[in-house]
């Protein structure tokens, strides 16, 4: 309760502010138009509405006091701003029109100043800024998003926030909760970044409409609107492995339909090994995903509005030791190997119906099944996964405020078989490992206002009932605070809990030779993060410097945290709850400047002190650096006609998996050594044609020969787990986009 009392504190005193212009923008059927841009006539300052089309914009530092409504679909509309401090825009249909030519660009990252959790919002411009070839190559250019590789020899990935395991940050896509369970393994490099229109990251425990798993933060990838991209789109990449990949995608629009249609195709690269181990340096993947979203409708308008999407995703990975033969080495002894198939089909909907401007109920509905057939040298994993997500939500905006409130209900059924087909190494673990989850759950969020919109707070509670661990409460809260138009102060606080599935989260489990061993049950994971962000914007009155700076401070204590304890036996991987302390502490300071509309510089540090305590001893927990820096550098002339992008990675030292059990010559130091990575890309525009040439980790820093124990991989102390760096070098590539808008 301290807790919420210092947090609330914080907030409450009253800022100073400068005279702000409030208004709205509606249609000629006085609907309310969220998401249009409002802006000072020749400058970069500007906001959007919010879903009732209000909005609050400073005038300070504004000298030519013309103000501009523009939205999609409508004719901007012009106001010349004297005295008033209220205004309305009524914007007109621009469907008579018989075309219209849009001009300008997103800002590549956008934090918003209404929404009450701070979200970073990453635009197509920044996607561009690398070659995002999938969604774990979308965060090159961010400080918050750390991908982690999980599995060397497959390149299986995880998303990290504020230091803790990607499993404690919810993955969605287009809001739904797709990336679980087996999924989680390699579900966020089948997201092709030709298809990603925004991704909106949130740090901490925030919002409880999606569920209650969110406890370092929550990553919502959005996928392209049938409505609001191009007609045509095809992308061809390779890298200098000889790995190719192709996208393509067509939409249309007939009255109040549009569709997407996209195919994503990745085949393999060729055989590389520079550091002589004797395995491959990047695994062989081909991959096949055709993907269909319907869309009817605006959501914000009255009447029905629905999406419909489905997707079916066939991918194969092979990696292991340069000679192995995945069609008669599967399982084998004497060749080592790993091969991961995959075949997915998923559809969801998310259909809803407005009654008003105030009221509207939505729902929500996914599924999706995988079947995946695995070998990890001897050990065979075969699994089958069906999940079912249903989400019913009611909204109700009254006064100053907003009511969400609704029921949800999951399903997973998941079934794998561990089996090995040689039985020299002593491990116990083989069997059957069938799961059966449902989980009702209730919520309710109200998001109020005060103070002429300067304070915003959250209110949020769900309760969730699940078929083995019975009841389970998350309250959380979250507050904003605007001490100027451009300072923005926002806390928040919250619980979180998670159920754990062991293998598919841990896959370097059944990679290396270490025997499993469950000392215990499993319970659920708890936890409560809290945290608190400032954000300040700033811009000059002659436009040539603008930008913001970020600093926040997030800290997760866990109730209960399930982390496979690789220290005390060096041959063994011991799972059991651990109810002890364990802390992650996260610092990120960040800074963002564009100069003369033609230059980019955004530098962010990020400290990570993540430990737990086990008697006396303070442990920190492997595989992360305390401390991290990331700088970028852009330069775009105003004729847009090409872009020139870098960034530089340093990462700190990282704890290492202690191995001082093992032989001397298996012994690993307990410690990395920092490093850096710099990438670079260059990008050129010719009038429909895109063609971008890059490198990534110019200076071809490595880490040599990773993989302990290389020379006999069935041997008790062969382990892929020890990997803290890149191990595949300078990658350079070559890729060209075509783009075709025409309606």
């Amino acid at each position: 309760m301290k807790k919420y009392i210092f947090i609330v504190g914080l907030l409450l005193p009253f800022g100073i502010s400068a005279q702000n212009i409030v208004g709205k923008v509606t249609n000629l059927k006085k609907e309310p138009l969220a998401g249009a841009s409002i802006f000072w006539l020749g400058t970069t300052t500007g906001v959007t509405t919010d879903e009732k089309g209000t909005f609050e914009i400073a005038t300070q530092g504004i000298s030519n006091k013309k103000l501009i409504a523009s939205y999609v679909g409508y004719t901007p509309d012009t106001l010349e701003i004297t005295h008033q401090t209220f205004v309305e825009f009524v914007l007109q249909d621009a469907s008579n029109l018989k075309e219209i030519v849009v001009r300008g660009e997103r800002e590549g990252v956008i934090i918003s100043d209404l929404t009450p959790i701070k979200t970073e919002q990453i635009t197509q411009t920044e996607l561009k800024k690398a070659a995002c070839c999938d969604l774990s190559g979308c965060f090159e250019t961010q400080t918050t998003v750390q991908p982690q590789v999980t599995n060397v020899i497959t390149n299986s990935k995880e998303l990290r926030i504020l230091g803790l395991s990607g499993v404690y940050n919810q993955v969605l896509i287009d809001g739904f909760p797709m990336i679980q369970g087996l999924t989680y393994t390699y579900g966020i490099s089948s997201i092709p970044g030709t298809l990603v229109d925004n991704i909106y990251v949130a740090k901490g425990a925030n919002s409880v409409l999606q569920g209650f798993e969110s406890i370092s933060g929550q990553i919502n990838v959005e996928t392209k609107e049938p409505d609001q991209t191009d007609r045509l789109l095809l992308n061809v990449y390779m890298n200098n492995f000889l790995e190719k990949h192709f996208n393509a995608s067509y939409a249309f629009k007939k009255n109040k339909w549009s569709n997407l249609t996209a195919l994503h195709i990745v085949q393999p690269a060729q055989k590389i090994d520079r550091d002589k181990d004797n395995f491959l340096d990047l695994p062989l993947l081909t991959r096949y995903m055709i993907s269909n979203k319907w869309k009817y409708g605006n959501e914000k308008e009255w009447g029905w509005h629905s999406r419909v999407g489905v997707r079916f995703l066939s991918e194969q990975r092979i990696g292991g030791q340069t000679f192995f033969n995945p069609q008669t080495d599967k399982g084998s002894s004497i060749v080592y190997g790993q091969s991961v198939n995959i075949n997915q089909p998923e559809i969801w909907t998310k259909t809803g119906y407005r009654f008003n401007d105030k009221s509207s109920i939505v729902g929500f509905v996914s599924a999706f099944h995988q079947q995946q057939h695995s070998f990890f040298g001897t050990v065979k994993y075969q699994a089958q996964q069906s999940n079912f997500y249903g989400n019913i939500q009611y909204e109700h905006s009254y006064a100053q405020h907003e009511l969400k409130t609704g029921f949800s209900f999951r399903h997973l059924n998941l079934n794998e078989n561990i089996a090995f087909t040689d039985t020299f190494l002593p491990r116990t673990y083989a069997g059957n490992y069938h799961r059966i989850e449902n989980i009702w759950g209730l919520f309710a969020e109200n998001v109020m206002r005060f103070f002429n919109d300067k304070l915003t707070w959250i209110a949020g509670i769900r309760g969730d009932q699940h078929n083995q661990f019975g009841f389970q409460l998350t309250p959380r809260t979250l507050l904003k605070y605007d001490l100027t138009p451009q300072t923005i102060v926002r806390a928040n606080i919250g619980t979180g809990w998670r159920t754990v599935n062991l293998f598919s989260e841990n896959i370097g489990l059944l990679v290396s030779s270490r025997d499993i061993i469950f000392a215990e049950p499993l319970q659920p994971e708890k936890a409560i993060n809290y945290g608190i962000n400032l954000t300040q914007k700033f811009e000059t009155q002659n436009e040539n410097l603008s930008g913001y700076f970020s600093a926040d401070y997030y800290r997760t204590d866990f109730q209960n945290q399930i982390f496979p304890d690789y220290d005390t036996d060096a041959t063994k991987a011991i799972i059991k709850n651990f109810t002890g302390r364990s802390v992650s502490n996260g610092f990120q300071a960040e800074l963002y400047l564009k100069i003369y509309k033609r230059f980019e510089l955004k530098t962010g540090y990020n400290y990570l002190n993540v430990y737990r305590e086990v008697g006396e001893t303070k442990q920190l927990l492997p595989f992360n650096p305390m401390h991290k820096v990331l700088t970028s550098l852009s330069y775009k002339p105003l004729s847009n006609k090409f872009h020139f992008d870098m960034n530089v990675h340093w990462y700190g030292k990282q704890r290492l998996p202690n191995t001082q059990s093992n032989p001397v010559e298996f012994q690993r130091p307990d410690f990395s050594r920092p490093f850096t990575l710099v990438n670079a890309q260059f990008t050129y525009n010719f009038k429909r044609f895109e063609v971008y040439a890059g490198c990534e980790n110019i200076f071809d820093f490595r880490q040599l020969q990773p993989i302990i124990s290389w020379q006999n991989p069935f041997s008790p102390y062969f382990d892929t787990s020890s990997v803290w760096g890149p191990t595949r070098g300078r990658e350079m590539y070559l890729g060209v986009r075509f783009r075709w808008t025409k309606e």
